[in-house]
């Protein structure tokens, strides 16, 4: 029986899958490209726990938070083995998506991921965007630390989210259901 060639596809999802990447560090791969990144600085953390904070005492729906949770955004388009690993994922405890979840989980039930832009905000602000909407990931909320603004991207269609709301820091954001709260953006 002959086997099918592999693609330049197939060796690089197995290359990423079969990566070690050191302590603390973490490697995605989005839009064909392997991206490894260094562990998060203070800040970054910070505004993650001011919003898993806020999600959990905000909610009008009782949210699970996964940090750091390996999505497969395998859901067809341009980039059909994209593999991303948002700052904050948040699925309707109700669903129970993250437990017994493998390391790369496809992102059904996930109502929101959150990054915080680092080293390569672009990466964040185009890239990941354009992978989280072809996923079908209704919200993808983007605190960006080099613009001073928050950007929650929803109503996803193809690899682009139809609504985008923006907020400077210390304006609040609403949050649409099942959310339903405004998030509070003067500590950013």
């Amino acid at each position: 029986m002959a086997h099918e060639p592999r693609t330049q596809e197939d060796i690089l999802l197995e290359s990423f899958l079969d990566l070690q990447t050191p302590e603390g560090f973490r490697a995605e791969l989005i839009e064909g490209e392997i991206v490894v990144t260094p562990p998060p600085d203070g800040d970054h953390e910070d505004y993650i726990g001011r919003v898993v904070e806020q999600v959990t005492l905000g909610s009008a729906t009782r949210m699970r938070f996964a940090g750091n949770k390996g999505l497969r955004l395998s859901r067809g388009g341009l980039c059909p083995r994209d593999h991303a690993i948002p700052d904050a994922t948040f699925a309707p405890a109700d669903l129970d998506v993250f437990r017994g979840a493998p390391p790369w989980m496809n992102p059904e039930g996930v109502a929101m991921v959150v990054e915080v832009t680092s080293t390569r905000p672009e990466r964040d602000r185009i890239a990941k965007r354009h992978c989280y909407a072809r996923a079908g990931i209704p919200l993808y909320l983007l605190i960006d630390r080099e613009e001073s603004r928050v950007s929650l991207f929803g109503l996803p269609e193809g690899d682009e989210y139809t609504e985008v709301h923006l907020a400077p820091f210390g304006k609040p954001i609403d949050l649409p259901g099942p959310f339903a709260f405004a998030l509070d953006t003067a500590d950013f």
